[in-house]
């Protein structure tokens, strides 16, 4: 009986007490604020990687990696031993000038030395440039399409066609009108280079550029529009409400080392130094490139009688003020009557369709900014103005067809450039002969023909397709 009650004893004060119920506030999830603007960074932020696990290799898989690494180390040292002797070929070509022959016997090469004084005659033969002049005339650097002709022909030569020459002529009599009542087709300040893809759209702006710059023009030359839209820091302007890139604008006034984007003053400084600042207002100053924005300071006054070429510097001195720079300079160039001034755009596409930037709307979504909100872009994609200015489309930019009638753009500022003709497949098909990228003993016209309506007259294709001629 005794033990029968301890039990029960021991067993009541084992169990827990029960306490009194109350009620526990469940943790809420507090709501981030949105990130600062002034650490807004483009770069995408890449995917983790997992990392996989080694897979043993038998004996009879490493011996066979190795042969395949010693045939693709045999290859390339063949691929280099072949480049190089078809370039020793072409030095020792270069004393023999009978090898100079096109189409027809005609000459292959235009003996015209300079881009102004070409003429209709000298259409569809190839203009000599040298290097040295071609970087001193685009510091910005050459445009892809250029440069890959460069290197499969190892010659820095390109065709004379006729829709540069109308391009060219179309400036030259706006800057220069000819004496006589001339009926020629209308003269376009604005124009929107336009065609399918390896039509020559990027070459003919920089041999424009080119030509305008042996001319002594100022021309503001934009080679990569699409580095406007993508990469750096941006924030969101409070006063004018459009996005802000200033790592962007430092590298429009003034190239730096590791981001060859363009060096405007390097070409221009000549011309910099002698025009005057004509609009006197303050500069407002923004945010810098991932520095913030200045205490207490909302504007940067230039000195009276300043030039342009001072406005320039105090951009590349004071990052604040680089956005504010780059959009007054666009609005001084448009008062610049004493020398021509010409506006020439590459990836002219990408600044209508939306930029890499986003804005976050909450905590879970973005919104993206279209280009147009971008500040500089917003400065100098409007073509509604009386200044000469030229747009070029690039479709290796992935952008898509864009609408006819595009915003802030003339009805009628588009041309379309055409692919190869036959006559000019033609002369293409000889010059490759000439630098060797074909034997004698294939070529014939029945083969380039053929090349020719292969690639359907675009140019990339059929500088890859003359090779395989058999």
């Amino acid at each position: 009986m005794l033990r029968s009650i301890l039990r029960a004893a021991t067993a009541t004060s084992s169990k827990p007490k029960p306490q009194p119920w109350t009620l526990k506030p469940s943790p809420i999830p507090i709501p981030m604020p949105p990130p600062s603007s002034a650490r807004n960074y483009s770069s995408k932020t890449p995917k983790p990687t997992v990392a996989k696990p080694k897979k043993f290799k038998s004996k009879g898989d490493a011996k066979k990696s190795g042969e395949d690494s010693s045939f693709a180390e045999n290859d390339a040292d063949a691929a280099l031993s072949d480049a190089q002797a078809r370039a020793r070929l072409l030095a020792n070509d270069e004393k023999n000038p009978s090898l100079d022959v096109g189409p027809n016997g005609r000459p292959l090469f235009t003996s015209t030395p300079s881009l102004s004084l070409l003429s209709r005659k000298d259409t569809c033969s190839y203009f000599k440039f040298s290097m040295e002049g071609l970087n001193a005339a685009l510091p910005e650097g050459l445009p892809t399409g250029m440069a890959k002709e460069f290197e499969y022909s190892l010659r820095p030569s390109l065709l004379i066609r006729q829709s540069f020459l109308d391009l060219r002529d179309n400036f030259r009599r706006i800057v220069d009108p000819p004496l006589t009542d001339n009926k020629g087709p209308k003269l376009r300040k604005q124009i929107v280079l336009d065609g399918p893809v390896s039509c020559g759209k990027s070459i003919a702006l920089a041999m424009l550029v080119h030509w305008a710059r042996d001319e002594g023009w100022l021309v503001f030359y934009i080679p990569r529009g699409r580095e406007w839209t993508h990469g750096g820091f941006f924030n969101k302007n409070p006063e004018t409400g459009l996005w802000d890139t200033p790592l962007q604008a430092a590298n429009v006034l003034k190239a730096r080392p590791l981001i060859p984007f363009f060096d405007f003053l390097k070409w221009n400084e000549s011309h910099l130094k002698q025009l005057l600042c004509q609009i006197n207002d303050p500069i407002p100053l923004g945010e810098g490139a991932g520095i913030g924005q200045l205490k207490d300071v909302d504007n940067m006054a230039m000195p009276e009688g300043s030039t342009l070429y001072e406005l320039v510097n105090t951009g590349i001195k004071h990052t604040h003020a680089a956005v504010g720079v780059v959009v007054r300079l666009r609005k001084e160039l448009s008062l610049v009557k004493n020398i021509p001034v010409l506006i020439a755009i590459d990836q002219y596409n990408n600044w209508f369709t939306f930029s890499e930037y986003e804005e976050a709307v909450n905590v879970h979504s973005c919104r993206p900014v279209h280009a147009k909100e971008v500040t500089m872009v917003n400065a100098f994609r409007s073509m509604m103005h009386d200044d000469m200015m030229v747009g070029a489309f690039s479709h290796s930019t992935a952008i898509g067809k864009l609408r006819k009638d595009l915003p802030d753009v003339p009805v009628d500022a588009r041309v379309n450039l055409p692919r190869y003709s036959l006559d000019e497949a033609a002369t293409v098909c000889h010059y490759y002969l000439r630098q060797r990228l074909v034997q004698h003993e294939v070529f014939s016209e029945e083969n380039w023909k053929k090349v020719y309506y292969l690639a359907n007259g675009n140019g990339s294709e059929m500088r890859w397709l003359v090779p395989l001629m058999r």
